[in-house]
């Protein structure tokens, strides 16, 4: 509900902070002494259309700020947080005018759009005025409150979650159809390619062990030079073999008498004939073991440049050809196997439109019996409110097949005809002025808490009315008030009678110029400007004492 609304240098306010109730609060006050500027800021914040001529004269910027306490399981909630907004149960609208023209907009503290602001506004407040009307005006919204007042929302959802898994059958076998179209369309390619694939027969990572093998190859001449140079430069180790075996014998001949003094030489020398000879075997067997293949090497370079060119030529990188192989063997499967593929979605789509209708059937039928009741709830405020005339009725639609959506097969629309053989028509169009509002008052109250505005504001309900039918107004907001916070702009006193809350618009002067300012009124004060409205500018005591009796709930 609307807890708080500050506004700054908007037309005749300079400040002005008003706090809010629940129930029905009510705002009285002389013609002109500004009610309608409180509308008009209060559009502002919640993001409806901006105009300079709302600015204060010399004031600077306007402001207004909106502060709103929601539900936990208000559906605010989660369309804030989808776009980063972070709140629990305060939401707070903000809206500046600057003399440019310019606005911003503010959710709590956060920069939005406008567009995004006036979304977030008509789930906190509905504004039903003879100017600017919102919420059941618009058809879009008579289907979901029809479901409300007859509690069909979990068959409304059975229904949306059926009509999608038909949507994805029907899209899948699409699919299927278009893929099959292409692949037949492209078949005599796909079989040459795939024979000349699947001869080649290229696995993966087939380039990279080609060119590991082509290079190997290539570098076995070179190996087989060096190892020869090698063991050329080893040919006179038969000297060095000599020599090395002579000095081990010459010195192990003294090494006993030498006190250990030789040992260390000795086992050089034995190491070194070691190494001599071990490296000339190791050698002479790597000499062996290098492979000169020319043919091999020429079948490897064969290989690998054709597979390079078959990638050119389908256009993909060497690795991917295993891929293309078998992607270009499921689609000539696709192809083969069409029939029975396409006969298996279509059984599915005509199984999953059939569940499908079973439920948007059963739904209508609800519907219709919801819309008569609604009918029957709606007719019956009409005669109360001076519209006994009026037929309301719930026009249920059959859509045909191609327009059928989560939602149904119904469309569901709010029609009336003022005069009895008048062809009905909508709401917006049929009625004008506070005949519009007292329709939506009827409206509101047969459908009570199923609109997610927990917040609801009428301007001039009472409107070319009074007497007993002002009277049925005011109980009506009263009830209304009940279920919502409902905020009034009145100029009857039986509707006034009515209120919880009285908040009196007045205007006043103050250093050489005129402000609009608002009081909220104590039981006295109320049964004063009940007095006020009843007499005029002379409060009589006749006006009293009619004030007097509008407050216990009588009649006058």
């Amino acid at each position: 509900m609307l807890t708080t609304l500050s506004i700054r240098n908007v037309v005749l306010i300079e400040k002005l902070d008003l706090s809010f109730k629940k129930g029905l609060c009510v705002f009285t006050g002389e013609t002109g002494a500004g009610k309608s500027i409180l509308l008009d800021a209060l559009g502002l914040a919640i993001g409806e259309r901006a105009d300079t001529g709302l600015l204060r004269k010399d004031g600077g910027e306007a402001v207004v700020t909106a502060t709103f306490e929601v539900a936990s399981g208000h559906p605010v909630i989660a369309l804030l947080r989808d776009h980063g907004i972070e709140t629990d149960d305060i939401v707070i609208l903000r809206r500046t005018l600057s003399a440019a023209g310019r606005t911003r907009a503010f959710v709590n503290d956060q920069a939005t759009s406008v567009g995004f602001l006036k979304q977030v506004g008509a789930l906190l407040i509905e504004v039903q005025g003879q100017f600017a009307q919102q919420g059941l005006l618009d058809s879009v919204t008579h289907l979901p409150l029809l479901d409300a007042f007859g509690g069909l929302q979990d068959l409304a959802t059975e229904t949306a979650r059926a009509y999608r898994t038909w949507h994805d059958a029907r899209g899948a076998l699409d699919r299927a159809k278009s893929e099959s179209e292409q692949a037949r369309q492209d078949e005599d390619y796909l079989r040459h390619a795939l024979e000349e694939l699947d001869k080649f027969d290229p696995h993966p990572d087939e380039d990279a062990e080609l060119s590991h093998e082509r290079q190997r190859l290539m570098q076995a001449s070179h190996l087989v030079e060096a190892v020869n140079a090698a063991q050329a430069d080893m040919k006179p180790r038969i000297a060095v073999t000599e020599s090395l075996r002579s000095a081990l014998r010459r010195l192990e001949r003294v090494a006993e008498s030498a006190d250990g003094q030789l040992d260390e030489a000795l086992a050089a020398l034995d190491r070194a004939l070691d190494e001599v000879e071990t490296a000339a075997d190791t050698l002479n067997a790597a000499g062996r073991a290098i492979e000169i293949d020319d043919a091999r090497l020429s079948a490897t370079e064969e290989r690998l440049f054709a597979l390079r060119e078959l990638a050119r030529k389908h256009r993909v990188d060497s690795n991917a050809l295993p891929a293309l192989r078998q992607g270009m063997q499921e689609r000539l499967a696709l192809i083969d196997n069409q029939t029975e593929a396409i006969s298996a979605l279509t059984a599915a789509l005509a199984k999953a439109r059939e569940h499908y209708l079973a439920k948007a059937e059963r739904l209508s039928q609800s519907r219709i019996k919801a819309a008569s009741r609604l009918d029957k709830a709606v007719q019956a405020e009409l005669a109360p409110l001076k519209l006994e005339r009026a037929i309301f009725t719930t026009l249920m639609e059959r859509l045909p097949e191609d327009s059928w959506h989560e939602d149904g097969i119904d469309r569901a629309s709010f029609t009336v005809a003022t005069n009895p053989g008048e062809t009905a028509g909508p709401i917006g169009r049929i009625a004008s002025g506070g005949e519009l509002s007292r329709f939506m008052l009827a409206i509101k109250v047969s459908l009570a808490t199923m609109g997610a505005q927990p917040s609801l504001v009428f301007d001039e309900v009472d409107s070319g009315i009074g007497g007993a039918t002002a009277h049925a107004v005011g109980e009506r907001l009263r009830r209304l008030a009940d279920q919502l916070q409902v905020l009034v702009v009145t100029h009857s006193p039986q509707v006034a009678a009515r209120g919880a809350d009285h908040l009196r618009v007045h205007k006043d002067m103050a250093g050489g110029r005129v402000t609009t300012g608002v009081e909220r009124l104590t039981s006295t004060e109320c049964h004063e400007e009940l007095a006020r409205m009843l007499s005029g500018a002379a409060i009589t005591e006749e006006a009293r004492a009619a004030a007097r009796r509008l407050m216990e709930g009588h009649v006058p």
